[in-house]
């Protein structure tokens, strides 16, 4: 046989092969909940994010009540809370410091212009109380009843920066249920940095929402990379009656 006909039948089924992943449904691994290893992870339930009187409320408000995600989110912690789940809440804060950065992001730079999340120091929660970094009202209750494991603070999204990985190994959890915000910046940048971390992480896909703006939706890319990289993509409800039969 020529060489060039063994290169062209090699090349054809090469072809057929990404054609045939082209046209195939993605995988969908899910992930088995379990309370003994398992955790509800919560990134950012703050007031700027949340909250109608929120700073972001202006761009997020439309896909947070689109989502219900501020009630699915509370029901996440409670169904954690009430089937014996470890809760571990990852925040953002920014402290003067914080502001002397000498370069920044897109969003970082919009975000210390309009004061999100901001502290006056890491020691003090002077004027914390019903801030815009403070917890959404409704979720004191789980987040504050002395059982919550609430992290060191990230700084841009991901837990690259705080000790949410250290606290989920020392309690032994290897899987995560994911939720909170922002969709396609601090809960995607937390996917993704557990995925490589070596966890098993399923996202609640209406527990999440992003800011619409002219340049995009950042809900609906957001979908899209939770698809593709997490084992399992799932409804509050979906999580909610898994937590409950993993207990």
């Amino acid at each position: 046989m020529k060489y060039s006909n063994v290169v062209s039948g090699l090349a054809a089924i090469g072809a057929l092969t990404f054609m045939q992943i082209a046209h195939a449904q993605l995988p969908d691994p899910g992930m088995t909940i379990d309370s003994s290893n398992t955790a509800l992870v919560i990134t950012d339930p703050q007031n700027d994010f949340l909250s109608p009187e929120g700073v972001t409320w202006g761009v997020v408000g439309e896909s947070v009540t689109k989502n219900n995600t501020v009630a699915n989110i509370d029901s996440l912690f409670k169904a954690a809370k009430k089937n014996g789940y470890e809760v571990f809440v990852s925040p953002h804060y920014y402290f003067p410091h914080d502001h002397g950065w000498k370069f920044e992001g897109a969003l970082e730079v919009l975000m210390h212009k309009i004061g999100m999340f901001d502290r006056p120091g890491a020691l003090s929660l002077e004027g914390f109380k019903d801030s815009g970094a403070d917890w959404l009202k409704q979720y004191k209750r789980y987040i504050e009843d002395g059982k919550t494991v609430v992290t060191s603070p990230h700084k841009v999204y991901g837990p690259e920066t705080n000790d949410l990985v250290l606290q989920l190994r020392k309690r032994g959890i290897s899987r995560v249920v994911l939720a909170g915000m922002s969709a396609n910046l601090c809960t995607e940048s937390h996917m993704r940095e557990l995925m490589e971390q070596g966890f098993e992480v399923a996202v609640v896909s209406d527990g999440t929402a992003a800011a619409i703006v002219p340049d995009g939706n950042g809900y609906e890319a957001a979908l899209t990379n939770f698809r593709f990289i997490a084992n399992d993509l799932i409804s509050t409800k979906e999580a909610v009656a898994a937590l409950k039969a993993g207990k």
